[in-house]
């Protein structure tokens, strides 16, 4: 009899564990189902300024950057932990979590020291175009080194979460999708006007990119440009017939209206839509149509959505920070925004989906708009350093071949013929720093030795350690004056380590985001490690970025 009720007893223990642990199992998947985005869309703003939020703010509606801002997070002081400050570096840091030091995207282009060539960031001459018969498809994220949180996101659904990459550059689709993305887009100009992809991702467009580019979608945008506004309320910027902006050719003044039709044929045809707001409105336009062909956020497993807006860069570059053009850009922005989270709310569901947008880098005045405010800046003479530079190495070594290639204010060094003329490389090093310190317009040099050899913490010299790449990097890094650009006399750009370069908005919103706001100092490679940590994946590989837990609900 004691031993039938020691069995009862044992069998009812092991229902009641068995019992608690199904409830265990279920409570967990309830928990994973509620808590994970159907959608995530990672937004990026190519050459945004922070103050463009608030220099702009009222001429925002209540639906796009107001938006984010009144039902997510916004944080006020996010800047980039390194230099430089490019398109490339900046995709690819805001979805790996880390910098170019472990990335490997080190620039746009950069020298590769293997090969003794220019190489592009997402240039692939192993990949073949599709949806054009030009060059302009031969494009992958090889160059990247490390996962992009979607790549993680990927392996953790077992490849069921799709990801999507869109841009109208291609290092801006690229990069950000990651490696194991299902497709990236980025749009082909010239006469054609087409969105197209690489055999990198598939063989050939789906049937609703096809449809999209049957479309009259791309013709539509060539019409006239004019302010949304009255231009006469356009307080927050400059005058708009000013000497500081380039325009289109074609027209004699960078002064609205622009006749889009008529200005095509001297300006690239479809690229011409690039450098206006209309760009930004086609990449919704595209955005959307994937989202519905894709059947992105269609079910409980977590699609990544990246999308980058390219024309805020092209228009910045040709009119400059103050100008009316950049104005109207976000004001046309804002209300695409707007309409793409008002598409979200009614196809994945109102709170069933979390974006975040961000910037690849932020933008100077132009230099000749600052000095006309008696404010510090200017332009670098490439050419006469180079002169200058030239004869230094034939007074001091005879050869100027021991200098293989100068580019992204660095110099790489020819080791074979340093070794082959019997010179020590860190003497060589110092001696050059030595020589460039003294050219006007130089602020700082370091030789790689001292990148690789001393732990910096702050100022310039970590944000250049954070862009060191041991293997990709130059052997000496030169540091230009602030505000002084290697550019053109209008039009604006960006690569420095200063804060108009590397402030740039971080709003969060949407699905597992709190409401707030911080001017605690964030980093751009803290982005990457928020997401993951919202969807309870790994962080990609080589993140160095930390959780902003205060964001997340």
């Amino acid at each position: 009899m004691q031993k039938i009720s020691l069995v009862f007893s044992m069998c009812l223990l092991l229902l009641s564990c068995n019992a608690q642990e199904t409830a265990v199992k279920t409570s967990n998947t309830i928990n994973i189902e509620e808590s994970s985005p159907k959608l995530i869309v990672g937004i990026v703003v190519d050459q945004m300024r922070y103050d463009y939020l608030t220099r702009f703010n009222s001429k925002f509606g209540d639906g796009g950057f107001k938006r984010m801002i009144d039902e997510g997070f916004n944080c006020k002081n996010n800047h980039f932990n390194y230099v430089p400050t490019y398109t490339g570096p900046g995709h690819a840091s805001v979805f790996t979590g880390t910098t170019p030091k472990y990335h490997g995207v080190i620039s746009n282009n950069w020298y590769d020291k293997d090969i003794k060539e220019i190489v592009y960031c997402a240039g692939d001459p192993n990949v073949e175009s599709v949806g054009t018969s030009t060059a302009a498809g031969k494009m992958s994220p090889h160059r990247m080194l490390t996962t992009s949180f979607a790549d993680e996101n990927k392996l953790f659904t077992q490849m069921r979460g799709k990801t999507i990459g869109i841009a109208i550059k291609d290092r801006g689709a690229i990069l950000p999708a990651g490696h194991s993305a299902d497709a990236a887009y980025w749009f082909h100009g010239k006469d054609e006007g087409n969105w197209i992809t690489s055999t990198f991702y598939r063989s050939n467009l789906p049937t609703w990119v096809n449809d999209f580019n049957s479309s009259d979608t791309a013709e539509s945008y060539l019409k006239t440009w004019d302010t949304y506004y009255n231009i006469n309320t356009y307080v927050e910027s400059g005058a708009d017939d000013n000497n500081f902006e380039g325009g289109f050719r074609g027209k004699e003044k960078a002064t609205f209206p622009y006749d889009l039709d008529k200005l095509k044929s001297e300006n690239g045809g479809f690229d011409i839509l690039k450098a206006t707001a209309y760009g930004n409105s086609l990449t919704t336009d595209f955005a959307i149509a994937a989202v519905n062909g894709e059947n992105l956020g269609a079910d409980d497993i977590t699609d990544i959505l990246t999308v980058s807006f390219s024309s805020t860069d092209y228009v910045g570059h040709n009119f400059g920070v103050n100008s009316k053009e950049v104005e109207d850009t976000y004001i046309r922005l804002d209300k695409d925004l707007e309409r793409f989270f008002k598409f979200l709310d009614e196809s994945v569901g109102k709170g069933e989906y979390t974006v975040f947008l961000t910037a690849d880098h932020g933008a100077i005045h132009v230099p000749n708009y600052l000095k006309s405010n008696k404010i510090p800046s200017g332009y670098l003479d490439f050419n006469s350093r180079k002169e200058k530079f030239s004869k230094f190495l034939i007074e001091k070594y005879g050869t100027t071949d021991i200098v293989e290639n100068i580019s992204n204010n660095q110099i790489f060094f020819n080791k074979a013929k340093l070794k082959e003329l019997g010179f020590d490389l860190h003497k060589v090093e110092q001696d050059l720093v030595d020589e460039q310190i003294s050219y006007p317009n130089i602020a700082k040099v370091y030789t790689a030795t001292t990148m690789n050899s001393t732990n910096f913490t702050t100022g310039i010299e970590a944000l250049l350690q954070n862009g060191y790449n041991q293997k990709r990097s130059g052997d000496v890094i030169i540091v230009n004056d602030i505000a002084h650009i290697a550019y053109g006399p209008t039009g604006s750009t960006h690569g420095s380590g200063l804060n108009y370069d590397t402030h740039v908005p971080l709003l969060f919103f949407g699905k597992g985001i709190k409401h707030g706001e911080t001017l605690q100092k964030t980093v751009i490679p803290d982005i990457a490690p928020t997401i993951s940590a919202l969807l309870g994946i790994s962080f990609p590989n080589g993140a160095t970025g930390m959780p902003l837990e205060f964001v997340l609900d």
